[in-house]
């Protein structure tokens, strides 16, 4: 095969593992990042979020929320924004139960349904993962994937983590670890998550 032909398949592989829509709008600066920060009362947990299309099965984004010392969503190469959404590097912060419940319902829609999958973890390894999730930056258009699986296998436990570029392939190896609980999330709302992110703003501002 030659190069060219080498790097065609490539891109037509990222392309179907998905995480190809970009935010917009700049980074918030560190002082709205702190001001954001919200400690979640339960375990220390990580979640992936693999958000599957309907119609081929295939899996489009990759993303982990993370309860340590704060709870964020690492969403690399994420498209789910807002004004008010505080975003630095990737990762979204301030994520109380109902931003948490926003971002389910955002991605589960007509087109796409979502697929939960959580592991208790000790503190430290929570700790270490929204370390390296906070130090590891924006990430590149399709390679959402392959960032969450590289934060997950430097994790104490999760050394059986391969890297991969695709959705699904990453959460079946995440099924597999003891003490994984799964649940998918469907729902009927039109195919533009913008929708569901406005309503639940404007929603907040008028109540």
């Amino acid at each position: 095969m030659t190069l060219r032909a080498c790097a065609l398949a490539l891109a037509g592989a990222l392309a179907l593992a998905g995480c190809a829509t970009p935010k917009s709008g700049p980074d918030a600066p560190p002082e709205a990042v702190a001001a954001a920060a919200y400690r979640h009362d339960g375990p220390p947990a990580l979640t992936l979020f693999t958000m599957v299309n309907n119609s081929s099965g295939g899996g489009e984004h990759t993303s982990l929320m993370i309860n340590a010392s704060q709870r964020v969503v690492f969403d690399p190469a994420g498209s789910v924004s807002h004004p008010q959404l505080v975003e630095r590097g990737d990762v979204l912060y301030g994520i109380t139960p109902a931003l948490a419940e926003l971002y389910e319902r955002a991605h589960a829609r007509e087109t796409y349904h979502v697929v939960i999958q959580r592991i208790e973890v000790p503190p430290a390894v929570a700790e270490q993962a929204l370390q390296l999730a906070m130090q590891n930056g924006t990430v590149a258009q399709a390679f959402c994937t392959q960032a969450t699986s590289g934060i997950l296998r430097q994790l104490p436990g999760f050394e059986s983590i391969r890297p991969t570029f695709f959705p699904n392939a990453l959460s079946r190896q995440f099924g597999a670890l003891p003490g994984v609980t799964t649940r998918r999330r469907y729902e009927e709302d039109p195919d533009d998550k913008s929708l569901a992110v406005d309503a639940f703003f404007d929603g907040a501002a008028g109540g």
